[in-house]
């Protein structure tokens, strides 16, 4: 079992190359404030890197991950996931086999509570920002935003 990443997209698409584009959307991260759940590999990693200056990422938890699942999971478009089926789900995911969770793999967040970090959306995490790898500081960006 390999680690799995949440990665969460900050920033809107006026003014992006192409090619970033077309990263995000391979990684189905179409509008601001979605994140979806990735395992960790030598692709994911190369894209994450690519569009590294318009999404978040880092090692998700399994509280996190449940929570995540248990409250903004939906199985269609207007239907949550059923409180019993959460735990089947979450299997499924650490496993590697979300599709076959019957869940959708992209979860759709609130903008976070009391607003991102102090250096705002245009800034990396090192720089007191919110873009790029931020390890297990996500669970808490995760935690303001469901």
């Amino acid at each position: 079992m390999s680690k799995l990443y949440a990665v969460i997209r900050v920033r809107g698409t006026v003014g992006i190359r192409k090619e970033i584009v077309y990263t995000l959307t391979s990684l189905k991260l179409t509008k601001p404030n979605h994140c979806v759940i990735i395992p960790e590999n030598v692709h994911m990693t190369g894209m994450l890197k690519k569009a590294k200056d318009y999404i978040t990422w880092g090692e998700i938890s399994d509280e996190s991950l449940k929570t995540l699942i248990a409250k903004r999971g939906k199985v269609s478009s207007s239907k949550f996931i059923d409180p019993k089926d959460v735990s089947s789900a979450l299997k499924k995911f650490k496993d590697g086999k979300a599709k076959d969770s019957g869940i959708k793999t992209v979860f759709m967040l609130h903008p976070p509570i009391k607003g991102h970090e102090r250096g705002g959306i245009k800034r990396s995490f090192v720089q007191k920002g919110v873009l790029g790898y931020r390890g297990d500081k996500i669970n808490d960006l995760l935690a303001k935003m469901i």
